[in-house]
């Protein structure tokens, strides 16, 4: 749970998402909600497809598309200095209609298949507790 309530239109947006992957995913894809970039994420078949902050919307799409998708109207790199091409921000003007709306879901989850998961990270084993010494004190 967020340290504060997420405001109205944040949780909108949220809903607006989940409908709309329940509505373009088949039973067989699995759909993961979590915290991640700062942001409420949806992961899709363990592979970070789309996510909302405030009222801007994540997406991921082919990094070989990150200049020309860079380039478009309300739209923001997640990554400024480039590190993480394929990803980016989508401000509301940039998913304002109908129109832009589907393009933008319809475009991550096309590349969702193709795009490369997260290898799982290991944790680092806990240290073992010392045991006590059998030594009289």
């Amino acid at each position: 749970m967020p340290a504060h309530p997420l405001p109205d239109g944040t949780l909108q947006l949220i809903d607006a998402v989940r409908a709309a992957l329940a509505e373009r995913l088949g039973a067989q894809d699995m759909v993961d909600e979590r915290p991640l970039f700062g942001c409420h994420a949806f992961m899709v078949n363990g592979k970070l497809c789309l996510g909302v902050k405030g009222e801007a919307l994540l997406v991921r799409l082919p990094p070989a598309h990150h200049a020309a998708t860079a380039e478009q109207p309300g739209v923001r790199e997640l990554d400024a200095r480039g590190g993480m091409p394929g990803y980016f921000w989508i401000d509301p003007v940039g998913y304002a209609t109908q129109a832009q709306w589907r393009h933008w879901l319809d475009a991550t989850l096309a590349f969702n298949p193709l795009a490369r998961a997260s290898p799982p990270r290991r944790r680092s084993p806990l240290p073992k507790p010392a045991t006590p010494s059998a030594e009289p004190l």
